[in-house]
């Protein structure tokens, strides 16, 4: 009888053993379970957009607002979506737009030739925008598939989303000149929004695939009354002085007298040299060209180390505010070549105490007044060929996240001719188109000369192609004597640029003359025409120009 109870503690301890290792057993398992499921998490996250319907993106910039309407653009409507944010009560619109027909391609809006009299866009269709006045937020699904980064966005339906996203946040958000409700957009999508609309200074944050913006609203009303492409022009959108878009007459007079006032845009034009000073001479016309237009804008020009202190003299003489710049290499180009450093233009981006720049090529004349020019948003230039612009004359808007923006994508994006224009066109493909006068190309291939004297003179702007008039003899157009160059050959054009070197002050002219090595080459080229007896018969031509009797080293 004494055993008997030894033998049920042992079986009551050997019982609680076994419980006790039971109960290890499960909090093991259940312990790597639960930490196979933490680290599920940690690799595969929710979706993205099921993590922005909580509204986490936008809580610090909207929190506090009792009532959140969030407009959907692009996003299946049979897809039931809640959004949340505490404390505020949130609903949802999907926002009604026919789609863009498959069947337009890019070059339907940005045609090569169009007639500036005459001017016909297809339609883009957007939602019914009386109804989504009152929206706090709208998000959009951008459609991304087939871009890679290399090239610019060209896709028509991709802009059609960013047209609908942009257009309904000035319906909700702009009141009056005067009132205007914060807005804001989120766009998802690994291409993210064109910058040509959404521009990286309002762009609150970035997460994974989400952005979010908040628009200053006067850019970006002006740049929705912009046509869709170049298949129009850009001017009659912005030449009367008093649309909507832009400051409030009454606090413009108010603080007119107050010199670059937060109402009053500082603005210049820009050029820049770079490798050599072949076109120091080309700056200092350009210059006074503007000057005499009686111009009341800013001259900046931007130059690298090999402009010495000589012709920096004569550039200031002339009218230009120079400062140092550290060149920009072509990722395109071969060391030492001529183009290397040819993406220093893109400093232009830099002149951030400039609301607006007009950049213009040291190899352009300026005959009218383009001031004008400064109402037009970035990117505006007049055409190049196909779908493309010309960056000899460019509205710009200065920029440092632009600026680094682009710096990140000279080693990303590619160019179609391997030129700083061609790269610059993958960027802005989204472009407004200026008159062809504020960049006519001096090629008159197939025109007479009565048709060539009728064209400059209803030009404002003449964009020197082929040989510069500075690196010929004044007395013709030295295009003449090169084969492969005759397109570019026109006496009268020749003329025009001559007639501002003689209205240069004589401190100028200098800054012009020909160098030993040039006039070695303007006289061979005239030997090979007479060699070949060019038909134009320009080689017969007798030098007068007094600057082969004073050459430069």
């Amino acid at each position: 009888m004494a055993s008997k109870p030894f033998h049920c503690n042992q079986i009551s301890f050997t019982l609680s053993i076994t419980l006790l290792s039971l109960s290890l057993i499960i909090f093991l398992v259940f312990s790597r379970s639960n930490h196979n499921i933490i680290d599920a998490f940690k690799h595969n996250p929710p979706p993205s957009n099921q993590r922005f319907r909580n509204l986490d993106l936008l809580q610090e910039d909207i929190n506090g607002k009792k009532e959140i309407k969030i407009g959907l653009v692009n996003i299946n409507s049979n897809e039931e979506i809640q959004y949340q944010l505490p404390g505020s009560v949130v609903s949802t619109v999907h926002v009604r737009f026919d789609r863009v027909s498959k069947k337009r391609k890019w070059e339907d809006f940005f045609p090569f030739r169009i007639d500036e009299n005459q001017q016909n866009c297809p339609e883009i269709p957007m939602p019914a925008l009386e109804k989504y006045q009152d929206l706090d937020v709208v998000v959009a699904k951008l459609p991304c598939k087939g871009w890679s980064g290399k090239s610019g966005m060209r896709d028509v339906f991709l802009l059609q989303v960013n047209l609908v996203v942009a257009n309904i946040l000035v319906e909700s958000g702009w009141v009056t000149p005067e009132v205007k409700r914060a807005v804001y957009a989120v766009f998802v999508g690994s291409c993210g929004p064109m910058q040509e609309i959404f521009r990286c200074e309002d762009l609150l944050r970035k997460v994974e695939d989400h952005r979010v913006y908040k628009p200053e609203l006067r850019r970006l009303k002006q740049t929705m009354l912009m046509p869709p492409g170049s298949c129009q022009l850009a001017q009659p959108y912005g030449e009367t002085g008093k649309e909507a878009w832009r400051y409030h007459s009454a606090d413009h007079e108010r603080l007119k007298m107050l010199k670059y006032s937060a109402f009053q845009q500082r603005e210049a034009y820009a050029t820049v040299l770079h490798t050599s000073e072949d076109y120091v001479c080309g700056a200092v016309a350009l210059a006074q060209s503007i000057i005499r237009t009686n111009s009341t804008r800013d001259l900046i020009l931007l130059h690298d180390e090999n402009i010495t202190p000589e012709f920096l003299v004569g550039l200031k003489a002339a009218g230009w505010d120079t400062r140092l710049i550290n060149g920009i290499r072509s990722p395109f180009a071969d060391k030492d070549s001529f183009n290397e450093w040819n993406f220093s233009p893109l400093r232009i981006w830099m002149l951030t105490w400039y609301d607006k720049v007009v950049f213009i090529d040291a190899d352009v004349l300026v005959f009218n007044n383009i001031d004008w020019l400064f109402v037009f948003p970035q990117l505006s230039a007049a055409p190049n060929d196909k779908t493309l612009f010309n960056s000899g004359v460019m509205v710009i808007e200065p920029s440092l996240c632009v600026f680094e923006d682009l710096m990140v994508k000279v080693l990303e994006m590619d160019s179609y001719n391997g030129s700083y224009q061609g790269w610059l066109n993958e960027v802005f493909t989204w472009w407004h188109r200026l008159p062809s006068q504020v960049n006519f190309l001096k090629d008159f291939e197939g025109e007479d000369g009565r048709r060539q004297e009728k064209i400059l003179d209803e030009i404002s702007v003449l964009h020197f192609l082929g040989l510069k008039p500075w690196m010929c003899y004044r007395d013709y157009d030295c295009n003449w004597d090169k084969e492969g160059m005759l397109r570019f050959a026109s006496d009268k054009a020749h003329e025009k640029w001559w007639q501002v070197y003689d209205e240069m002050p004589d401190t100028l002219q200098p800054y012009c003359g020909l160098t030993e090595h040039m006039n070695w080459r303007l006289k061979k080229w005239r030997w090979i025409a007479r060699s070949l007896k060019q038909p134009d018969e320009h080689w017969k031509i007798g030098v007068t120009d007094p600057r082969q009797y004073n050459l430069g080293a």
